[in-house]
């Protein structure tokens, strides 16, 4: 009773005390069943997958007591129980998520679009605004791919550190009381094996943010023994290096068995107390758990566990061991009184059957909930098909569909548009108002279906960046021409003065100012902390960003080279450029990823994967501006808006000069709108970033041969071209280019695409649009492997030579 009493924050009765025993007990019973039942639910067709927290209930249960208003989870899909106890989940939800239910009110984790066990808490208003996220308890958005929750953890922790340090944050209180918010850590023990796991610990580590990491431990990695995973078979063993001593950095460790309520209750208050007071980050190995059902709905755990371990397992599964306590506790008072939680077991039996009893009901009323909606729809459409049936010459076959359709003991909502698609085919020669009503339908439908299961990919909000208005920049009658690389510095300047929650941070970003001195002087000025140094390790670079902008901070995260961005790819595709859409737009990051890229030499320095980039990052904006002036107008742009964005600035343009603008800080370079920098009649070269400037000089000699064409800067990736103003050029010009020194099939298809399918230019074209792209490799290092790797002045030049030649052979005679 002694190490169970000192774990609470203020003094219990024994009463409360028990009381809180129980409820804690039902919680995890509740979860249990819920993870037995859904299981079944998978089983019987009516779940399409199931992954469960069971064997994980009684370590979530202490997490969840240390856990307070204003802190964080990112976490691991398991982590059913500790949302239940936090009152952020609910037996009804649960199985909403398992069914895929669209509603947001009635599955708030995602709705509906991502597979149960991947929980989320609001952080926005229906406006898009923020919530006040001190006065409830916050669950950044789950993701599956093993480890990718780490990088954003680092982010969730650090903000707290800016929030407590940095000056100018105090209208910020709806994100923080004095940086006083914990940010928890869960993850499996076989996913400790991921490179993300320990590239955050590290950083964590170095930076002392108050993170606490939960290491499950039962054993096993889907079938794989931890033997085959992790060093020593411990992670707490491998990271005792770790271990925080006098005058360092560094962590509390803390290892604990999973199924001792009384020494988890305890460990996590001192985790807590060390965390939030400290801002020193603690690992927490909890050992000796279980999982009774296996990893997965996909596969049964007895094909692995030899017979030894499943027994094993029965004697230690948290709840068996946590109710063994409950019933075998008695204290004795100095009076020779007796305190027990139950007097008898029946206490417990009939607590574990009302547990059960509310599930079931739960899993009925979400079921219900789910299905009827649907078999409204069904009801709808067969109505409809049915006096169809009537007057259609097919008949037969429409009265077949509707039969199949009513004949679904379980239908979704694919069966009511097929049903309905397929009826549209029988009749398209036929005339008759109930046609039209079909017609209807089904475009009213798919509408519905666009807002389900498509919406939110980007701000819907006031504040999103397409909703940004171009200003342009000033400059004085004699502007002063300057390196344009003190055109982003001094543009960077302004907005630290102007936005004290804006932070910029990578590697070799502090102290030297960046390898581009875009940022020179700017530490020294506005302190290390919101213009800082990083380790070399671009996924946890991300993962602060990414962290940071979901708890109301403007991070501008530094990534050295476009090249380096590959490290960072999964964690920008799976978490930043999903989570909006993932959480049904109740969260975000906006947060700003700065680069530079193109034209420099060699195989990991030349900056152009933008192919691979754009395709893997629908979700965030890709912006690629020709100069630093055009760069510098984006950050304008983007931190009055709330989408991330992934800006790559010229590397070979710091050194051009620019004129230095007067408004800076100010001016705004709008997004998804091109610009046309020369006018022409012959043909239309659409290009970006540095690749424009050798445009402009073949532009030059091409004039020489009687070739007028015209120019125009794609400026945005994703968006390209919003107004449609490309395709007003080629209806001028008839003839198509795309330049980009990608690799073939890159980010030149993808333009075509946008320019030739999407704005209808084929229409107007009078020869086959063309795309001049770099070789199919990386290319080679030094001047002459630039030259014979991407396109050159003179391959464009041959390049639109060659298709005027086409055009008009008579006039442009063959050069070979």
């Amino acid at each position: 009773m002694s190490n169970a009493t000192t774990t609470n924050t203020t003094e219990l009765s024994f009463n409360d005390f028990k009381n809180e025993v129980l409820r804690d007990y039902k919680i995890a019973r509740i979860s249990r069943e819920c993870s037995l039942l859904g299981r079944r639910e998978v089983l019987t067709g009516k779940a399409k997958f199931g992954i469960f927290g069971d064997g994980k209930e009684v370590p979530q249960l202490a997490l969840a007591k240390a856990f307070q208003n204003g802190d964080f989870r990112s976490g691991y899909y398991r982590d059913q129980t500790f949302m239940m106890a936090i009152g952020q989940l609910d037996a009804q939800q649960f199985f909403a998520g398992l069914y895929a239910h669209t509603d947001v009110q009635i599955e708030p984790m995602s709705a509906g679009r991502q597979m149960g066990g991947h929980f989320a808490t609001h952080s926005l208003n229906e406006d898009g605004s923020w919530k006040n996220l001190t006065d409830q308890k916050n669950s950044s958005a789950d993701i599956s791919p093993t480890a990718g929750q780490m990088p954003r953890l680092l982010g969730l922790a650090q903000a707290s550190k800016i929030f407590r340090n940095v000056k100018g944050l105090e209208n910020h209180a709806n994100f923080s009381v004095n940086g006083n918010e914990v940010a928890w850590g869960t993850i499996g023990n076989a996913s400790t094996s991921e490179g993300l796991f320990f590239e955050t610990i590290n950083a964590a580590g170095v930076l002392q943010v108050p993170m606490v990491m939960s290491v499950w431990d039962d054993e096993y990695g889907i079938s794989v023994h931890a033997k085959y995973q992790t060093t020593k078979e411990s992670i707490s063993e491998i990271l005792k290096g770790f271990q925080k001593e006098n005058d360092t950095n560094g962590y509390e460790i803390f290892v604990v068995n999973g199924w001792d309520y009384v020494q988890l209750v305890d460990v996590y208050n001192k985790a807590s107390k060390v965390a939030r007071e400290q801002h020193v980050p603690v690992l927490i190995h909890v050992k000796e758990l279980t999982q009774p059902q296996g990893h997965s709905t996909s596969g049964s755990h007895e094909r692995y566990k030899n017979a030894d371990r499943l027994q094993w397992e029965q004697e230690h599964d948290c709840i068996v061991k946590m109710r063994k306590w409950i019933l075998e506790f008695e204290l004795e008072d100095g009076d020779g009184g007796s305190f027990k939680f139950v007097e008898s077991e029946e206490e417990l039996i009939a607590l574990e059957k009302e547990a059960k009893k509310e599930v079931s009901v739960a899993k009925r009323n979400a079921w219900n909930a789910f299905s009827n909606e649907i078999k409204s729809e069904v009801v709808t459409i067969s109505e409809l098909l049915e006096n169809i049936a009537t007057q259609s010459s097919n008949g037969t076959f429409i009265s077949k569909l509707k039969n199949d359709l009513n004949a679904i003991a379980e239908p979704i909502r694919k069966d009511v548009l097929v049903a309905a698609r397929k009826t549209l085919r029988y009749i398209k020669d036929e005339n008759f108002a109930e046609k039209i009503a079909l017609q209807n339908f089904i475009a009213s439908y798919l509408k519905s279906a666009e807002h389900k299961y498509s919406s939110h990919l980007l701000s819907e909000t006031e504040e999103g960046a397409l909703n940004v208005v171009e200003v342009a920049p000033s400059y004085d009658n004699t502007p002063e021409s300057v390196d344009a690389r003190v055109i982003m510095r001094d543009n960077f300047d302004a907005l630290l003065n102007k936005y004290p929650e804006v932070l910029v941070f990578g590697e070799d970003a502090g102290h030297i100012g960046d390898v581009n001195q875009g940022l020179e002087g700017l530490q020294e000025k506005y302190g290390d902390l919101r213009v800082s140094d990083t380790g070399i390790r671009e996924a946890s670079i991300l993962g602060q960003g990414i962290g940071m902008a979901m708890r109301g901070l403007r991070p501008i995260a530094e990534i050295q080279y476009l090249d380096y961005l590959l490290y960072a790819l999964q964690i920008i595709s799976d978490d930043l450029a999903t989570l909006r859409y993932r959480t049904f737009g109740k969260q975000k990051a906006p947060l700003i990823i700065r680069t530079r890229g193109h034209r420099l030499e060699g195989i990991w320095h030349s900056g152009s994967p933008m192919g691979g980039i754009i395709n893997n990052v629908r979700g965030i904006h890709v912006l690629v501006p020709r100069n630093m002036t055009k760069a510098a107008g984006f950050y304008n742009t983007l931190l009055q808006s709330d989408d991330p964005a992934l800006i790559v600035e010229c590397l070979n343009g710091y050194r051009l000069k620019e004129d230095l603008p007067t408004n800076l800080g100010e001016f705004t370079t709008p997004i998804g709108v091109v610009e046309t920098i020369k006018e022409g009649k012959d043909i239309t070269i659409v290009s970006y970033g540095s690749t424009l400037r050798l445009v402009e000089e073949a532009a030059k000699d091409l004039a020489q041969v009687g070739i007028d064409i015209e120019i125009v800067d794609a400026q945005s990736l994703l968006p390209f071209d919003i107004n449609h103003d490309t395709v007003k050029s080629v209806a001028k010009t008839n003839r198509l280019l795309v330049v980009d020194e990608d690799v073939p099939g890159g980010a030149s298809a993808y333009l075509l695409q946008e320019i030739v399918e999407k704005q209808n230019g084929y229409q107007y074209l009078d020869s086959k649009p063309s795309t001049l792209s770099a070789k199919a490799h990386r290319p080679a290092y030094g001047t002459d492997g630039d030259y014979f790797s991407k396109p050159s002045t003179e391959d464009i030049f041959e390049k639109v030579y060659e298709m005027m030649h086409e055009a008009d052979p008579n006039t442009f005679k063959s050069l070979y």
